[in-house]
C-alpha cells in the first residue's frame, strides 16, 4: 500500500465492529443517494469518490496496524466499486452477488458512462484493495489463507502478472498443503522479483515438502 493516506482521514472503530462485510447492507441506500434520486442528479462521482476514500482509510489502518478496522474499509470501498460497476458495465463486476445500489440503478436511469480514466482507476483501486485485504489477513494469529488465496486469485484474474498476488498466492497455497500450485506461483513471482528472499525461502520449503512426499511414496511402495 504505497499510497499515502489522505490527511485528516480518521480510522474509526465502526469499521472493526462491521467485520468483514464492512457493515454496509446489500440493499441499503445512503442519504445522499437518496438526496440525489430526488433531484434527478446521478451521483457517479460522488461513488467514486467514497470509494476511493475508503480506500486510503484503509491504507490509513493498516499503517497503525489496525488490521480489523483496515478489513471493513476495504470491504466497503469495494462494495462501493462493484455496485458502480455493475450498474456501468455488468461484465466488469467480479462477484453475481448483491452490491451497493448506485444512484443511477435506485433511480431507474440509464447507466453511466464511465471514461477511461475512470475505468482504470477503479479496476487499480479494486486490485489494491484484493491485496490489501489479503496483506491485512496475513498479519492475524490464525491466518485464513483459503480467503488469503481467494483474494490473490481475484487480483491475478485482472493482472495475471502482480508480484504480491503471485507471492501471497504461493504462500496460501503452501500453508494449505498443495506445494505444487505453491511453487507455480511462487517461482512466477521469482521471474518478476528474482532477488526476493522471501519468495526464494518458499520456493525453498514447497521444494522440500515435495521431495519429502515423494520419498514417503517411495518408501510406501
Amino acid at each position: 500500500m504505497e499510497e499515502k493516506a489522505v490527511p485528516g482521514t480518521q480510522c474509526s472503530s465502526d469499521a472493526g465492529r462491521s467485520g468483514d462485510a464492512g457493515g454496509l447492507g446489500a440493499g441499503s441506500v445512503t442519504p445522499r443517494t437518496l438526496s440525489r434520486c430526488e433531484h434527478g442528479q446521478p451521483d457517479s462521482q460522488g461513488t467514486l469518490h467514497r470509494a476511493l476514500d475508503f480506500k486510503l482509510q484503509g491504507n490509513q489502518c493498516y499503517k497503525a496496524k489496525k488490521f480489523r478496522e483496515a478489513i471493513g474499509k476495504y470491504h466497503r470501498a469495494l462494495l462501493e466499486m462493484k455496485g458502480f460497476l455493475a450498474v456501468t458495465d455488468p461484465e466488469s463486476s467480479p462477484s453475481p452477488s448483491p452490491a451497493v445500489p448506485v444512484q443511477p440503478s435506485s433511480c431507474g436511469r440509464a447507466p453511466v458512462t464511465l471514461t477511461e480514466e475512470e475505468r482504470r482507476l477503479l479496476e487499480s483501486s479494486e486490485i489494491e484493495c484484493y491485496n490489501s485485504l489479503a496483506a491485512c489477513l496475513l498479519q492475524a494469529e490464525l491466518v485464513n489463507y483459503e480467503r488469503v488465496k481467494e483474494y490473490c486469485l481475484k487480483v491475478l484474474k485482472k493482472e495475471g502478472d502482480n508480484f504480491k498476488a503471485l507471492y501471497r498466492s504461493g504462500v496460501a497455497y503452501y500453508h494449505l498443503g498443495d506445494y505444487d500450485k505453491a511453487l507455480h506461483y511462487l517461482k512466477e513471482a521469482r521471474n518478476r522479483e528474482p532477488t526476493d528472499t522471501n519468495v526464494i525461502r518458499y520456493i525453498q520449503l514447497a521444494e522440500m515438502k515435495l521431495s519429502r512426499c515423494s520419498q514417503k511414496e517411495k518408501e510406501a511402495l
